[in-house]
């Protein structure tokens, strides 16, 4: 598990003053990020040797508002690691009250576009003790 904190800004909010539904989608971005980082993965090194990580699908539930101010944290989860994906759950929590959940899948494709297996030492650092979505 990884967790990241975060400030809802003016900017992240809507008309009435939360936030915008599209910006959870950045906030789990940034702790997806930070949680390969945590990880020791340097996505700049992968995309040098001609691989990335993309989001392939995301299944997201909104539950609660956050608004402008909220210091807000994001979990994150690694669900289970294939050759080529990567599944994980992301929380935006409140207060230790979930208010977003998603569960994002990744997977590693070349330069053309292709999906290819993650490289073996890549694989080797996710943890081994993948608990789901809960």
């Amino acid at each position: 598990m990884h967790s990241f904190p975060i400030r809802v800004y003016y900017e992240d909010t809507d008309l009435a003053g939360i936030v915008y539904y599209a910006n959870y989608l950045r906030f789990i971005e940034r702790g997806r990020s930070e949680w390969l980082r945590a990880l020791g993965i340097d996505q700049v090194g992968l995309k040098q040797r001609g691989m990335v990580f993309v989001v392939r699908r995301i299944e997201a539930d909104y539950i609660s508002p956050a608004r402008f101010d909220d210091v807000l944290e994001v979990v994150s989860t690694l669900n289970d690691c294939g050759a080529a994906r990567i599944s994980m759950c992301q929380k935006v929590m409140r207060d230790g009250a979930v208010l977003f959940k998603a569960v994002v899948t990744l997977v590693c494709i070349n330069d053309a576009g292709r999906p290819v297996r993650i490289p073996a030492d890549i694989a080797a650092v996710f943890p081994g003790d993948a608990k789901g979505c809960i």
